[in-house]
């Protein structure tokens, strides 16, 4: 099995990598990847540097390693190196400090899934999105302190961060090789459908019988969400 992580032991201590897409193969439909990455994860003690670039890609995922950073009983460090977006977002936000390369971005926006059936099917899938929605605000708002009023507009609105304006914010609280005196006019990454694109062609598609793009299902997530449930 493919894994979406990496670990790298040195005289430093150890540094866990997340280069790619998460959950390429599976997370969910097998018990392998929780279990190893959290073996993995507690295989030593210390203190952990986590290194970010990641389109994004499973929610639940992502969850889970927010959670297992979270309960990790040493220091963990997150640094964005190139993108963190998407639910790879949600995984920064577990950084007791999130630095973020000054060349580096940070993307928030709304969970999306694709919904199959009558009206019922359609209410359903609603509904859960938006509780989805509750659990990634939930995170945000612990790490920068943001009324979840403002972090849903942003995510409604696909919302992307320099490095600047993530610290600004409080999603981040250092920009990497810089002093603290230096300043900049860094702000939001304007040019949405640029960026946007370049993410989209990064991500993995699921197709119908016809090519077209459908998402991930709403039967899928929903067993997901199911599963997080105490």
């Amino acid at each position: 099995m493919r894994k979406f992580w990496n670990w790298v032991k040195n005289e430093e201590g150890r540094t866990l990598y997340f280069d790619g897409y998460i959950a390429q193969d599976s997370w969910f439909d097998d018990e392998i990847s929780p279990k190893q990455f959290k073996a993995e994860l507690t295989a030593s003690e210390g203190d952990v540097t986590v290194w970010i670039n990641s389109p994004g890609g499973d929610v639940f995922a992502a969850s889970q390693i927010y959670n297992m950073l979270k309960e990790y009983p040493g220091r963990v460090t997150v640094k964005i190196d190139g993108i963190a977006a998407s639910a790879a977002s949600v995984i920064a936000m577990a950084g007791d400090e999130v630095h973020m390369s000054p060349t580096g971005m940070l993307m928030i926006h709304n969970p999306s899934t694709a919904i199959f059936g009558e009206a019922s099917d359609l209410a359903s899938g609603i509904a859960m999105l938006n509780e989805v929605k509750e659990g990634i605000i939930n995170a945000y708002e612990h790490k920068t302190g943001l009324s979840r009023v403002k972090l849903a507009h942003m995510m409604d609105a696909e919302t992307w961060f320099s490095a600047k304006k993530a610290v600004e914010l409080g999603f981040a609280d250092k920009v990497l090789y810089k002093s603290e005196q230096e300043k900049s006019d860094e702000g939001f990454i304007f040019d949405k459908v640029t960026v946007t694109n370049v993410l989209r062609d990064k991500l993995p598609r699921v197709t119908d019988r016809l090519g077209e793009d459908t998402g991930t299902p709403y039967d899928q997530l929903a067993k997901r969400l199911e599963l997080l449930k105490p």
